[in-house]
């Protein structure tokens, strides 16, 4: 599903069941951003039945329905939270209401998935890992720039490999197009989105942790600005951060909602990993002039390598959070991992200097 500023909010990927169709029932409530689709789509692909949506906007319902019509209609959260097939809530609530939401869920016995950024504050976090300890569930976050995209998961694999050696820096790009009219008004609104480091800055800092290997990091330095959208003074359409992580290695990453209107896509996100022993760029969306996205570039030893990963590796992350759940393990992403990226972007956010 693409939504007007250009995006794919739902990936599809090679379909690899890990469950039997009614084994593993989830919901999806909250409807407010697209990526709703991406994490219910991912879900289903690995084999997980969805049973109910709910949402008080009657529209978005719709919209979900024609896209999974097979999934029932709830006529309140209650309904779902309450129901003792459903292990799992997905949902993409406003930012600031994501915290709040997913103390809820776990407080009713199920695991809760929530799309990126996970907090707005750190009090919202604090609750949330004392709600989690208190209950064992788990609170799981869609941090898509890595757990939905191709070339990302390869990546992965390819530094798990020892391809480059050690990861000793990560340098992320996470442009983003703005398309202000597709927009809702919360989307302007500081206090209900975050800050942009906090919100599509969470991405680039678990991208960093996950590469490096690092469990904690320090930011250094970070700012925010408001460049180009004067019309909407709340709004911060620039980011960028250094980080230093608790194993040495260190990161820099930029986002912005700057994408011009030529581009042939929603941004051009990508993120380069220096090791000691090779590099490797990930060109996420697109490749500039050339066309496609998915593509990575390894460069070792044994030379240099352009890859097209697109339709090549699907997406695990779904089918091991399913088991991770049934099994109550952290094969799909520790719940220390999820949290830590949460907790540095918010303190990202929290130091930076304003340009104004």
């Amino acid at each position: 599903m693409s939504n007007k500023d250009g995006m794919n909010y739902a990936p599809q990927g090679k379909p690899n069941a890990v469950v039997e169709s009614g084994e593993f029932s989830f919901a999806a409530m909250a409807l407010d951003h697209g990526h709703i689709y991406g994490m219910c789509n991912g879900l289903t692909e690995a084999g997980a039945t969805l049973k109910w949506v709910y949402d008080p906007d009657p529209e978005k319902v719709r919209q979900f329905c024609d896209k999974f019509p097979g999934v029932a209609v709830a006529s309140s959260e209650q309904e779902i939270l309450q129901d003792p097939e459903v292990r799992l809530v997905a949902a993409a609530a406003i930012p600031n209401l994501r915290g709040p939401l997913g103390v809820k869920v776990m407080q009713h016995g199920k695991d809760y998935f929530t799309d990126k950024t996970p907090f707005t504050t750190l009090a919202q976090l604090e609750e949330a890992k004392a709600t989690a300890a208190a209950t064992g569930r788990k609170y799981m976050v869609y941090y898509s720039e890595r757990l939905h995209v191709e070339c990302a998961v390869f990546a992965g694999q390819l530094v798990q490999d020892g391809a480059i050696g050690r990861v000793v820096q990560v340098f992320g790009l996470g442009p983003h197009r703005l398309n202000a009219p597709s927009r809702p008004g919360w989307f302007f609104e500081k206090e209900q989105y975050g800050g942009i480091l906090c919100d599509i800055g969470s991405h680039q800092i678990e991208q960093f942790l996950f590469y490096s290997g690092a469990s904690d990091a320090q930011v250094l330095h970070s700012k925010v600005a408001n460049y180009n959208s004067k019309d909407y003074p709340e709004l911060e359409d620039y980011g960028d951060a250094t980080l230093r992580a608790d194993n040495g290695a260190t990161n820099y990453f930029r986002v912005d909602w700057l994408t011009p209107s030529g581009l042939s896509t929603w941004g051009d996100g990508r993120t380069l990993l220096l090791g000691t022993d090779g590099y490797i760029e990930m060109r996420k969306y697109v490749d500039v002039a050339r066309g496609g996205g998915n593509k990575l570039f390894l460069v070792n030893g044994e030379g240099e390598r352009e890859i097209d990963l697109q339709g090549k590796v699907g997406y695990p992350f779904f089918g091991e959070l399913i088991l991770d759940c049934l099994n109550r393990t952290e094969i799909a992403m520790t719940q220390a991992h999820a949290f830590k990226a949460g907790e540095l972007c918010l303190r990202a956010q929290e130091q930076a200097i304003r340009i104004e």
